[in-house]
C-alpha cells in the first residue's frame, strides 16, 4: 500500500501543473486520471478476488488526502471513484463480476433519486436524470439512485448500476468552483436494467443485496459515514496545498505600501500562518480519530452506533469548517497576485470554499445533525 501513496506523492506536482488547463476545459485532463491509474488508486477499493488492493479505510483517505494536495478537482473524482467502488462490493457476485473484470474502476454516481424505475421481464426501466455527477466524464459506471413503485402502490428507493455508455453526458457544468470535476449531468431514457444490477436503498445502507459473497473482514463499513470519512479528505488535502503554496510564495516578498519589504516579518502575518497551521492540524486530528473508529469497528465487524455515525457528520463537519477559515484566512494576507490564475493558491482557495456547499458535506447541516443526537432528539435523516 505504500508503493501507492509514495506513487501519488511523486505526481503532486504534475496535478498542480495541470490545474489551470483541467480548470479551463471543465474535465481534468486525461494525464491526471492516468497516472492515478498507474499508481493504483482505482484498486484501492476493489476486492482482492478480482486483483484489487482492497485496504483499509485509513489507507484510502491518506491516499485521497494527498491527491488533494495536488488537485481538488482531481481529488474530488477520485473519492467518487473510489467511494463508489466499495459501494460495488454491496450488489450482487454476478453484478461485481461485470464490474471489477478488469481489476481497476471508475465509478460514478447521482444519488438523489430524480428518476423512476418500472418493473419489466428480468429487470427494470430507468428514466430520468441526475444532476452534480461528479466524474462522470471519466466514468466507467455510474451508480444511480431512482423510486421503484411498489404494485400496492407504495415506493422504495434503489439503486441501479449501468455502464456510463448506456448514459448521456450534458454540457451544463459551468461554473466557478471545481469546475475540473466535470459533475455533469446524466440522463437515460428507457434505459433496460437486468435485476441484478439494482438493489434497494436498505440493502445498500445496511447488509448488502443477496447473492453477493461476504465483504473481507475489516471492509465492511457503515455507507454514509465511510463516503463522508472519504469525502473529507478532499478538503483537508487542498487546505494542506493552500498553506504549502502560500509558505512557497512568502520568503522576499514585501507588502505593497508599507515599509515591510519581508513579509515574514510581519505580526499579523506569523499569527494568520500559525492560526491557520493550527486549524489544519486539527482537522487531520479529527479525521484521524473518527477514521480509527469506523476501521476499528469493521475491523470488529460491528457497526458503528447512532452516536457515532452522528459524530463522524459533526466532526468532518468541523474538519471541514476549519480547513475553510485557515484557507479564509491565508487568503486575507496572500496579496493581490494570488488572484492569478496562474497561481495555484487561488484554485484551491475557490474549489474548498465552493465544494463546502455540497449538501452532504455542509459544515452547518452535519452539525445540526450531530447536535441533534447529542441534545437527546431524533437525528430526522437517513444519512448518516
Amino acid at each position: 500500500m505504500s508503493e501507492v501513496l509514495d506513487a501519488v506523492r511523486n505526481i503532486v506536482p504534475r496535478l498542480r501543473e495541470n490545474g489551470l488547463e483541467s480548470e479551463e476545459r471543465r474535465w481534468i485532463l486525461d494525464e491526471n486520471t492516468e497516472l492515478l491509474d498507474k499508481a493504483g488508486v482505482f484498486r484501492l477499493a476493489v476486492p482482492k478476488r478480482f486483483g484489487g488492493l482492497d485496504v483499509p479505510l485509513p489507507e484510502q483517505v491518506a491516499v485521497l488526502t494527498e491527491i488533494a494536495r495536488g488537485c481538488g478537482s482531481t481529488a474530488w473524482a477520485a473519492v467518487a471513484w473510489v467511494s463508489t467502488a466499495w459501494m460495488a462490493t454491496l450488489y450482487p457476485d454476478q453484478t461485481q463480476e461485470e464490474i471489477f473484470a478488469g481489476g481497476s474502476v471508475r465509478i460514478s454516481g447521482g444519488f438523489t433519486p430524480t428518476a423512476t424505475a418500472v418493473p419489466t421481464d428480468g429487470g427494470y426501466l430507468l428514466n430520468g436524470s441526475w444532476r452534480f455527477n461528479s466524474g462522470c466524464r471519466g466514468a466507467h459506471w455510474d451508480l444511480l439512485a431512482a423510486i421503484l413503485e411498489q404494485p400496492d402502490g407504495t415506493e422504495t428507493e434503489v439503486f441501479a448500476m449501468v455502464p456510463m455508455s448506456d448514459l448521456s453526458i450534458a454540457d451544463d457544468w459551468h461554473v466557478t468552483a471545481a469546475a475540473a470535476t466535470g459533475s455533469s449531468t446524466t440522463t437515460a431514457r428507457d434505459l433496460f436494467v437486468p435485476a441484478h444490477r439494482v438493489v434497494t436503498g436498505e440493502e445498500a445502507l445496511t447488509t448488502g443485496a443477496p447473492g453477493r459473497t461476504p465483504t473481507a473482514p475489516g471492509r465492511s463499513y457503515s455507507l454514509i459515514s465511510y463516503v463522508v470519512a472519504e469525502s473529507a479528505a478532499a478538503y483537508i488535502g487542498m487546505a494542506q496545498a493552500a498553506l504549502e503554496l502560500f509558505l512557497e510564495r512568502l520568503p522576499g516578498r514585501g507588502l505593497a505600501y508599507t515599509s515591510w519589504t519581508d513579509q515574514r516579518q510581519h505580526p499579523l502575518t506569523q499569527h494568520r500562518v500559525a492560526l491557520a497551521a493550527n486549524k489544519i492540524a486539527a482537522a487531520e486530528a479529527l479525521s484521524a480519530a473518527y477514521v480509527d473508529m469506523l476501521q476499528r469497528r469493521a475491523d470488529a465487524g460491528e457497526e458503528p452506533t447512532l452516536a457515532e455515525k452522528a459524530a463522524v457528520r459533526g466532526q468532518a463537519g468541523t474538519a471541514i469548517q476549519l480547513v475553510k477559515e485557515a484557507v479564509q484566512d491565508l487568503h486575507t494576507i496572500a496579496g493581490a497576485s494570488a488572484l492569478s490564475k496562474f497561481a495555484p493558491f487561488q484554485r484551491f482557495h475557490r474549489d474548498l470554499l465552493g465544494l463546502t456547499t455540497h449538501g452532504l458535506m455542509s459544515p452547518d447541516m452535519s452539525l445540526e445533525v450531530h447536535g441533534r443526537v447529542l441534545v437527546g432528539l431524533d437525528p430526522e435523516t437517513p444519512f448518516l
